[in-house]
């Protein structure tokens, strides 16, 4: 059956390739630090269970250290030229976005497909994984059929991850350190403390002030962390279940639908999300780099006065 296996030895294996080019960079004056940071990464992927939870935490903590101390950089790897690019986009026009179009669609397809695939009465893809296995898939079909249609250079595809990776950096492996940071807030009782504090400060029997200091929450905790799906457990458990849905009889649903879509809106307006905000920025080279979360405030803040209403006036018919 495939399953996470698949995807963590795919990625890992991505990373390794990345880390042993780098280790042959020889114009990037940093080039063991990148070689270091992605070979660890790849063996977070390809060896994490072995590695046990200390030897892990051992290997976050080197990769903290390998890029707090500045060991990680911008590599220029020589994929196709520029010229090169422009004859291959008056070529080919449109058809350029076959191979990005096919991993959405792979991704659809096989998770509404793969459910009904089994062999010896066993499913070919985990139940719980056919989403995040299909878009594995598309990327794989994708990059063949990339290869097909433009004929790059053999090593081009991996030389021009890397040279994205090495503009990103660091940032590229924030949202996993966050979603795990969130697990541990939430297996720490942090959601327990928050909600302690809610019920202190938020009247009783005041419903649209409960709504409020979830919503909000859910927004300030995401700035902080960077993540809404490392926020919502915290926040769930802290308000939302206890007041919205036990206290005042709110529906799961709706309420936890648009405490989400809350979580997104302190998405729009913190650097700690740095895959939506930093790197952007990074990779377009903008001036200001905090230029993406400046454009971004001005629709974030309507957008979480407008949720709060929602579920004050959809959850507790």
């Amino acid at each position: 059956m495939i399953g996470l296996s698949f995807i963590y030895s795919f990625g890992g294996i991505v990373f390794a390739a990345i880390a042993l080019l780098s280790a042959h960079d020889r114009a990037n004056r940093k080039r063991w630090g990148n070689a270091a940071f992605w070979g660890l990464l790849a063996l977070s992927f390809l060896g994490g269970n072995a590695l046990g939870d200390l030897g892990n935490g051992v290997l976050v903590l080197v990769l903290v250290a390998l890029a707090g101390f500045g060991a990680v950089g911008r590599s220029h790897p020589a994929t196709t030229d520029a010229p090169t690019r422009v004859a291959s986009a008056a070529k080919f026009g449109n058809r350029l976005f076959v191979p990005a179009l096919a991993i959405p669609v792979t991704a659809l397809a096989g998770t509404l497909l793969f459910k009904h695939v089994d062999i010896g009465g066993l499913p070919l893809v985990d139940p719980k994984q056919t989403t995040l296995v299909s878009l594995a898939l598309g990327v794989l079909i994708a990059l063949a059929l990339a290869s097909v249609m433009l004929r790059p250079p053999k090593l081009a595809a991996l030389q021009e991850g890397r040279r994205l990776l090495d503009a990103v950096g660091w940032a590229a492996v924030l949202p996993q350190m966050l979603a795990a940071l969130g697990g541990v807030f939430a297996l720490a009782g942090v959601g327990e403390v928050v909600g302690q504090g809610v019920s202190a400060i938020v009247p009783d029997g005041n419903l649209f002030a409960a709504v409020a200091a979830y919503t909000l929450g859910m927004a300030l905790f995401t700035m902080v962390m960077g993540n809404a799906f490392a926020a919502f457990p915290v926040m769930t458990a802290a308000v939302a279940l206890p007041l919205l849905v036990h206290g005042y009889g709110g529906n799961p649903a709706i309420i936890a639908a648009i405490g989400m879509l809350s979580g997104f809106c302190g998405t729009l307006c913190t650097p700690m999300a740095a895959n939506f905000n930093i790197v952007p920025a990074t990779l377009l080279e903008l001036d200001d780099r905090n230029g993406v979360i400046k454009a971004q405030v001005a629709t974030a803040l309507p957008l979480l006065v407008i949720n709060t209403l929602l579920i004050y006036g959809l959850a507790f018919r």
